[in-house]
This record gives structure tokens, C-alpha cells and sequence, in this order.
């Protein structure tokens, strides 16, 4: 991406390149219209349109609400939607897609809406669960228009002409492993040949539970937990469930699901996020809690962040959970996203777990309810052998082989004590990246791991409701506090839509990002988007990217050469750096009209840059600083001068100011004066004695504008420009043409040759727009 394109004026003003003089500009045929779009509209063109980013468009339009399995082993992605299972490419999403048709029974869909579903939304064959069972199948379930359906897929050899094919035959029942509702949270995972599904087992989605089932001969059994007992889990919302193994034991091996629920005290209509926990080789109590879990335990997942007088300011509804897995498989790093229940008070926070933070809450007290006010205290009796919550194994105990061999106490114990005392808190004590005060929450979130010059960084993709995609790194410095910085704010689709789902290849450096418009593929980096000089790639601080001596390039730790230049810690060029000098800076020559508005316009390539302005006045000896004035709007883009005087006029100069207080000038801009109605040869209203001029006509009708402008929606000012120039064209009752008809025939043609969005002949074109 050019610098043009990052420092393209708002067409409020005349742009004209540095080549042009101002005798030039009388004499110019054609004046050539710049966009107005604001930062995040550009950047989402600029990555819809390049190489970085392709999207798969599902023709049944049944995206929002949908299941990707990316298979990084096979290289194989399927992306399950309405009553269909694709299998993509996962280098290029659009190239030949294969399709398996899987819509539901007629008579199920008939039923679904007569049930007061919608035909649409909810009365189709939704596709919630995809996982590979073996090598050679997948196991498959949809929602079924509210009737679950499961299903395994048969799949191998080339993606181009191997078998993809679902088996009729294995159709069965999926209640209890897939929602009734497509819009339901959910999760699932399968293995061993078992699937643990954390779902609603019932049409209204009021019983709440999370089961195993499937398995290997004769272990085929559901199992389940307690939905006598509304402690266990309460009107629940699964987020997430991992196998982990907790020792070198097999035995020992445990699933952890993540989920939130409704507060059980009657008093309190809070949500409480957990993590739950249940052992693999749980096969269920032999008098009680048959088939149930007899291993289950939950405990509160905290991510707030302290306040004054011990009030926090609490993150309670679990959105998301990642798991980074590290060198010792048995102690993945746990990110979650959580947002605020409040209706006044709206922010998102991203917190860090330890896995031996979780172990130790769940090794530790149990939770008791005792006195007049049931409150929750810690259990202090005496806990039953084995210690509820152990996996059975003939390592600890021969006696005890399985849950069934666990004594009448055990079950007895763990049925009505399945909470934890104590609470699992994160690694810093609070979260390691908030955003508040913003209009828009965090959805999904997925971490990749990258060695960088300077060391080893974790960088998050956070996906948000309003279909951006945030890329942060986390930075620790010397004091071992920590720094979140982002480093892009990705628009992935044309059409702001939530964001559904992501996946992370950190093999192919693609990320997968999943909404109710489609699939897309993203690349991890975008090196050349951060400049053509040392300095700026340095600046942008992302680990991908490193300056090679010619240009920002993808950044590789094998390699040998030693022009790289790279500072993610501190980013500070001037260590790392020759080019940091202002002598390539680039510079322009800008026209506006006098008593118009114009807006300049600079953008830094580094996302941490505060921008100031300075201007040198002709016949002045210093340069003095932009302040913002009844006349002046100063953004993080530039700035606005409402009415141009001609003590406006002179050089602008546009300095980037860096978080390590490391300064570079980025523009110098020449603005130049035309005196109110030179232009097109027309006198001032005040000059023709025609027309009556009242006082404040046209500052009101400046304002009115101004607003008209900086209230448009995204993309929009062009539109406006076209309504404008209608407005105030000049016209001719007898039906001819108007008088600047000649005068602008050649710009008409020149202006027709380059748009060719716009195919309309006009009578007078427009050279530029500008409010006055």
C-alpha cells in the first residue's frame, strides 16, 4: 500500500500534486476527486481487495450459525452451515469447493414452524458439530429443524476427487450431543472416540448439561451430569471444552469445559463464569448417580480489575476460551474473553489462567451452604477417601479400578459439594487487555506464539461484534509489567456483521475468521503495510515484520541475515535505524477556497503514534503549533478548519510522536489561498446587488454542512458531493444546456474516462465539492 493511500485528502479542498503551481491550477482541465472514507473504511477495502485476505460466500446463506474444523495435519477445512458440509481449500477458501447437501426432513420442518419458529433462522439443518472421528470419517450433527440429527462423513484421498460422502445409513439421533436452537452457545469435542457436547437437552433449552457419549463398544453409554440438582449447572451457556492431561498418568487424563450461568440465589440475577471439570474414565456411580458424573466439580473464573476499598469492576460473562498450548503439554496457557453484564457500564476484558492455578482452586476447600441465609462458606468436615473429584486409578488404589468401585460416602459427598470454595483468578491479578467506552464488544479470540528478534511474543486475534478483528501483542517489560499494543484493526467483510467463529494456523500463517457473511482468510502479516522505511516497520512493533535491509518483510528466526532490523520491546528506531532523518519526507501542495471548510489529513503507519501539527506562515520565523479553536477541529487524523482565512495559508507540517518519545516528521503540506469566488468566475453574493445577503447565512449554512459531512455514514461523501453539486447547479429554464457547459466539457470527458462508476452524462460536472 502506497503512502498516497494512507494520506489521501478528504475532498473538502482541492489536492494537487507537488508538480502543479498556482498559475497552473487556472489553466488545469481536470481535477481529479479524492475519497473521504475514514481509517478503519479504507483498511477494510484495502484487505478485501489484496492478496491478503480470501472469503467463501455460502450460497444458502445460512452462516450465522455454523462449525469449522480446520485440519492442519490433512490440510482439509470444513465449514458446516445450513443443511450443508463443505470441504475448502484452506489455501484459497473460493478454489472448487465441494459440498455435501444434508437439509432436514420435510416433516421436521413443517413441525418447526408450525411451533412459531422461524423459517429462515431456525427451521433448517443447522450444522453445530464437525470432528474428526478417524482417519477416514468425520462424525457430524445438526440442529434438524429442532429435532438433532448425527451423522458420520466419510472423507479421504485428494480434497479434489477423494471420497466426501455422508453415510445415510448412520444417520441417528443427536439429542443430547447437538442444540435444538442453531443460535444456542454450545461446544463439543471428540476423543478417544468419545463426544463430550455441553448443550440444552430439551426444545425450550431450559435443561442445561453436559454429557459424553458415543465411545467404543461396550463402553456406548450416555453419561451426564445432575439435572435433579440445579446446583450443578443452572440455565448454563457452554463456551469451550479441551482434553488436558493433569499428570503423566493416564488415568488421570480430564476434560475442562468452560461455560457461564445463572446466579441460584433468587436475590441475585447475576452471571458467574466457570471452569468444570470431569475425568475421562468417569463411567458413573453404581447406586447413585447412575450414569452421572461422579468426578464432577466447578469453580467460579474471575476477570475484574481492583478497585479502591476492594470494589472490582468485574468482567462476569465468559465470551470465549483459547487454549496456547507451551512445551509441557500438560499446562496450556488459558485466555478467556469476558464482557460486562451491566446495561450501564459496557467493556470487554481479555484475561490470562494458569493451568496450575485451576488445579490448586480444585485441589483446594470445598464450598458448603450452612446458616439462616444459606450462605456459601468453606467446608471444613471431614472430606471421604478417596478425595471427591479423583480419577479411579489402580496406580493410587487396586481396590478402585472405576467410578463405580467409589464408595456410598464419595458419591454422596461429591453430589451435593460439586463447588469449589475458592475462585480461579488471573495470572496478573487482572486483565491484560479491556476496552470500554467503545461501541463495539470482544467475541472471539485465538493466540499464536512468534519468536522475534528480541525474544518470544504471544499476539491475539480478537474478534469483535461489529466484524473487526484486532491484532495485539502483549509486551513485558524489564519490570515484568506488561503492555498491550495493537498493532492492526482489521474491517475482514464489507458488511459489519458479529464475529462467529476463528481459527489459527500457525503452520500456513492464515487466520480463518467465521461471521453470518461468510468465511475468510486472513494472513498473520501484512509486513509491507507498515512503510518503506526502516524507521516505520521498526515502529509498528509487530513481531511478523522485521526490516530486511530493502523493505518491511515477513520476519523468519532461521534466517541468517543480519540487515534485519527489528525492537518489539521498546520500538525505538533510533537504535536500530539510519533512515530516521526528515529527509525523504513527503510533501504536497494543497488549494482551498476562502470561507470553505478543508480538512488535512496525516496518517501514521505505527498505531501507537500521537500526531501534532505545526505551521510556518509566510514571512514568519518560527513555526508555531495547531490549537483547536471555535475554528479548529483536531483529530487523530487531522484536522478540520471550519471557515478558511487568509492568515491560513502557509506550510503544515505533520510530526508523529512515538511512545518512546522518538519524533519524525511525516508531511509538510503547502496550503494555498483562492479568494472566494475565483473560481469559477462568479462574484461574491455581497458583490451582486441582486441578491439580498443576511448576517449569519452563510456561517449557518457552513455549519449545517459541516455536520451534514461529518455525520455521513462510511463511504458516503461522494454521495454527498452528488446531492450537493445538484443542489447548487446552475439552471437553465430554457431547457439548454448552462452556461459552464463549454467551459467544463473537456474536464466532463477527462473525469468520464477515469470513474467509471459514474456512466450518467451530466450538464455541468464537478470539478470538486466544497461546502461553503
Amino acid at each position: 500500500m502506497s503512502n498516497d493511500q494512507y494520506t489521501h485528502s478528504i475532498s473538502l479542498s482541492l489536492s494537487l500534486s507537488l508538480s502543479h503551481t498556482e498559475k497552473d491550477f487556472h489553466s488545469l482541465r481536470s481535477v481529479k476527486v479524492l475519497n473521504s472514507e475514514t481509517v478503519s473504511a479504507h483498511a477494510k477495502t484495502q484487505l478485501v481487495q489484496s492478496a491478503s485476505v480470501s472469503v467463501f460466500l455460502s450460497p444458502t446463506d445460512g452462516l450465522h450459525s455454523h462449525s469449522v474444523l480446520l485440519d492442519e495435519e490433512r490440510g482439509r477445512l470444513l465449514l458446516g452451515t445450513r443443511d450443508s458440509v463443505y470441504l475448502l481449500d484452506p489455501d484459497h477458501l473460493s478454489r472448487a469447493p465441494r459440498k455435501i447437501s444434508w437439509p432436514a426432513p420435510r416433516d421436521r420442518v413443517e413441525m418447526c414452524k408450525l411451533a412459531g419458529k422461524s423459517a429462515h433462522l431456525e427451521c433448517g439443518n443447522f450444522v453445530r458439530v464437525l470432528h474428526n472421528y478417524n482417519h477416514t470419517h468425520l462424525y457430524a450433527c445438526g440442529t434438524g429443524a429442532f429435532h438433532p440429527i448425527c451423522a458420520f462423513i466419510e472423507i479421504s484421498g485428494r480434497r479434489e476427487e477423494g471420497v466426501f460422502q455422508l453415510l445415510s445409513g448412520t444417520v441417528e439421533s443427536g439429542r443430547l450431543k447437538c442444540p435444538y436452537d442453531p443460535r444456542q452457545p454450545f461446544t463439543s469435542v471428540l476423543t478417544d472416540q468419545f463426544l463430550y457436547a455441553g448443550t440444552a437437552s430439551d426444545f425450550l433449552g431450559k435443561d442445561t448439561t453436559f454429557t459424553r457419549s458415543l465411545g467404543p463398544p461396550p463402553d456406548q453409554h450416555y453419561i451426564r451430569t445432575e439435572i435433579s440438582e440445579d446446583y450443578w449447572i443452572n440455565e448454563a451457556r457452554f463456551i469451550s471444552a479441551h482434553p488436558v492431561s493433569d499428570t503423566y498418568n493416564p488415568d488421570d487424563d480430564k476434560i475442562y469445559f468452560f461455560f457461564r450461568e445463572s446466579s441460584r440465589d433468587r436475590s441475585d440475577k447475576s452471571v458467574l463464569s466457570r471452569v468444570a471439570r470431569v475425568c475421562k474414565n468417569d463411567v458413573g456411580g453404581l447406586r447413585s448417580l447412575t450414569n452421572k458424573w461422579t468426578t464432577f466439580l466447578k469453580a467460579r473464573l474471575v476477570c475484574s480489575i481492583p478497585g479502591p476499598e476492594g470494589v472490582d469492576t468485574h468482567f462476569d460473562e465468559l465470551q470465549d476460551i483459547f487454549m496456547l498450548p507451551s512445551r509441557d503439554e500438560k499446562n496450556p496457557v488459558v485466555y478467556g474473553i469476558f464482557t460486562t453484564s451491566s446495561s450501564v457500564f459496557r467493556g470487554s476484558a481479555v484475561c490470562v489462567y494458569s493451568m496450575a492455578d485451576i488445579r490448586a482452586v480444585f485441589n483446594g476447600p470445598y464450598a458448603h451452604k450452612e446458616g439462616p441465609d444459606h450462605r456459601w462458606v468453606e467446608y471444613e468436615g471431614r472430606i471421604p477417601y478417596p478425595r471427591p473429584g479423583t480419577c479411579p486409578s489402580k496406580t493410587y488404589d487396586p481396590r478402585i479400578k472405576t467410578t463405580k468401585d467409589f464408595s456410598d460416602e464419595v458419591v454422596s459427598f461429591i453430589r451435593f459439594h460439586p463447588l469449589m470454595f475458592r475462585s480461579v483468578y488471573p495470572l496478573t491479578g487482572r486483565p491484560v487487555f479491556t476496552r470500554v467506552r467503545v461501541d463495539y464488544t470482544l467475541t472471539q479470540i485465538v493466540v499464536d506464539r512468534v519468536m522475534a528478534e528480541d525474544g518470544q511474543y504471544e499476539i491475539m486475534f480478537l474478534g469483535t461484534d461489529a466484524g473487526s478483528v484486532l491484532k495485539v501483542v502483549s509486551i513485558t517489560q524489564e519490570n515484568w509489567s506488561t503492555e498491550e499494543v495493537i498493532l492492526e484493526e482489521l474491517q475482514v467483510f464489507q458488511t459489519p456483521t458479529p464475529i462467529l467463529s476463528m481459527e489459527i494456523s500457525s503452520k500456513q500463517q492464515q487466520l480463518y475468521v467465521g461471521s453470518g457473511a461468510g468465511l475468510a482468510q486472513v494472513s498473520l502479516s501484512r509486513c509491507h503495510l507498515y512503510g518503506q522505511v526502516c524507521a516505520e516497520c521498526c515502529l509498528a512493533r509487530d513481531p511478523y515484520c522485521a526490516w530486511d535491509g530493502h523493505t518491511c518483510s515477513r520476519y523468519i528466526p532461521a534466517s541468517k541475515r543480519r540487515a534485519r532490523r527489528q525492537d518489539i520491546k521498546h520500538g525505538d528506531p533510533s537504535s536500530q535505524c539510519w533512515d530516521t532523518d526528515d529527509s525523504k519526507v513527503e510533501e504536497r501542495i494543497m488549494f482551498g477556497v476562502e470561507n470553505n471548510s478543508t480538512f488535512l489529513e496525516c496518517l501514521p503507519k505505527s498505531q501507537q503514534a500521537t500526531i501534532r501539527w505545526f505551521i510556518h506562515r509566510p514571512g514568519a520565523e518560527h513555526r508555531e503549533e495547531v490549537r483547536p479553536d471555535d475554528r479548529v477541529v483536531l483529530t487523530d487524523r487531522g484536522f478540520l478548519i471550519r471557515s478558511l482565512h487568509p492568515a491560513d495559508a502557509g506550510v503544515y507540517v505533520c510530526v508523529a510522536q512515538e511512545h518512546t518519545h522518538f519524533t519524525h516528521t511525516l508531511l509538510r503540506l503547502t496550503l494555498r489561498l483562492i479568494p472566494y469566488g475565483h473560481l469559477d468566475g462568479r462574484t461574491k453574493p455581497s458583490e451582486d446587488p441582486s441578491v439580498e445577503v443576511r448576517p449569519g447565512t452563510e456561517s449557518r449554512q457552513r455549519y449545517k454542512d459541516y455536520l451534514r459531512v461529518m455525520s455521513s455514514p462510511i463511504g458516503s461523501l461522494e454521495d454527498y458531493c452528488d446531492s450537493l453539486w445538484l443542489e447548487k447547479r446552475p439552471t437553465n429554464r430554457r431547457g439548454g444546456r448552462g452556461q459552464g457547459a463549454g467551459k467544463w466539457k473537456h474536464i466532463q470527458e477527462l473525469k468520464k474516462s477515469r470513474n467509471r462508476r459514474h456512466h450518467g452524462e451530466r450538464d455541468v460536472p464537478r470539478a470538486q465539492c466544497f461546502v461553503s
